[in-house]
């Protein structure tokens, strides 16, 4: 099995930490999406990253798809609480996580514009909802460990990678100072070793994507 993945995508970070904390042996294939070079393509029309590529020689793509996949074929350890309310709550926190990712690329690519040609009230929407979602993190983990039940949910995955994300691609946004509880929330995930084995970091992007 092989999982092309970009170095700082919180979606393919989300999968990585799911085989890791399944325990499913892959082979990590990393990529800029971006450049003309990529292989995306080949595997997912809809040339998005991250995309799994099991031993049968099917593609699986789509993070959201990817982490259901891996829930139905290899459901131990499960990643999504029996009980169908904390299960609807995991999933819930999937969509926030995402949510305040893809507002966020939304900004990091009007910025890459020329500052003439950038929107101040588009990316003063972004960042509303950037701030909106990751407050709602902030309510929904409360003082818990785990955002539902009494152990890690995707739910946990999602809200930890979008946490990293930002920390390392958005790091003048002072999420911690805002939320310090939820900091010490994102702490607590990071010293998991599925966690800290997929630490994001800043990609090259040698062609033009705007």
């Amino acid at each position: 099995m092989k999982l092309i993945s970009a170095t700082p995508s919180p979606y393919a970070r989300k999968v990585r930490i799911a085989l890791a904390e399944k325990r499913i042996a892959f082979e990590l294939v990393t990529e800029v999406p971006w450049n003309s070079n990529t292989t995306v393509p080949l595997y997912n029309p809809l040339e998005k990253l991250p995309v799994l590529l099991p031993d049968d020689g099917c593609s699986v793509y789509e993070s959201s798809h990817i982490l259901e996949w891996l829930e139905v074929k290899y459901p131990d350890p499960p990643l999504l609480p029996a009980d169908p309310d904390d299960r609807l709550e995991a999933k819930r926190c999937l969509v926030i996580g995402d949510g305040v990712c893809n507002a966020f690329l939304l900004v990091f690519f009007e910025r890459q514009r020329p500052s003439a040609h950038q929107s101040a009230a588009w990316i003063a929407r972004q960042m509303r909802k950037i701030e909106g979602g990751i407050a709602d993190m902030a309510r929904t983990v409360g003082d818990k460990e785990f955002v539902v039940g009494n152990r890690l949910s995707l739910g946990d995955i999602a809200f930890g990678s979008a946490l990293g994300y930002l920390s390392v691609r958005f790091p003048e946004f002072d999420w911690r100072g805002r939320h310090p509880v939820l900091a010490g929330y994102y702490d607590e995930l990071s010293r998991r070793p599925s966690f800290r084995d997929t630490v994001p970091y800043p990609q090259v992007i040698s062609d033009s994507v705007v």
